[in-house]
């Protein structure tokens, strides 16, 4: 037991496993923003562009349609409702989350090229041998041929 423990304190105390977690509660914070900005702010302009649809409310319900007056109703009653606006507003979040963590890792990557020592040619090349493998190199080259 005492070995689990101090395993588990090793994982924990791991710089990736505490770098995930603030990762998994920036992500979520970000993704109610995103969800925010979906909804609030992007769709209103779309749907009024398209006639003054309210993407919230399309859908189309399953089962008794005509005892409901509007897609909202239909929800808020229960019955089955196939929520088409809805999983649109869930798209435009994944386009707008995508392309937002596209765009950190492509700034990440170009920082990390800024930074990076370039590396001279002479640093490239490999060093020539000393003189002690020099001397041995032609050693061997003499027996190899002795022994032909």
């Amino acid at each position: 037991m005492s070995n689990l423990i101090t395993e588990f304190k090793a994982f924990v105390n791991r710089g990736n496993v505490v770098d995930l977690a603030v990762a998994v509660v920036i992500g979520a914070a970000f993704g109610r923003v995103t969800t925010s900005l979906v909804n609030d702010v992007v769709m209103p302009p779309l749907g009024l562009l398209v006639a003054g649809v309210d993407f919230a409310n399309i859908g189309i319900v399953l089962r008794d349609a005509e005892l409901y007056g509007s897609v909202a109703e239909a929800v808020a009653a229960g019955a089955p409702v196939i929520l088409i606006g809805a999983f649109l507003n869930t798209v435009v979040n994944f386009v707008i989350v995508a392309f937002v963590i596209f765009l950190v890792v492509r700034a990440y990557n170009h920082m990390l090229k800024r930074f990076e020592k370039p590396v001279e040619a002479a640093e490239l090349m490999p060093e020539p041998p000393t003189a002690d493998v020099r001397l041995l190199t032609e050693i061997r080259d003499l027996l190899a041929r002795r022994a032909d």
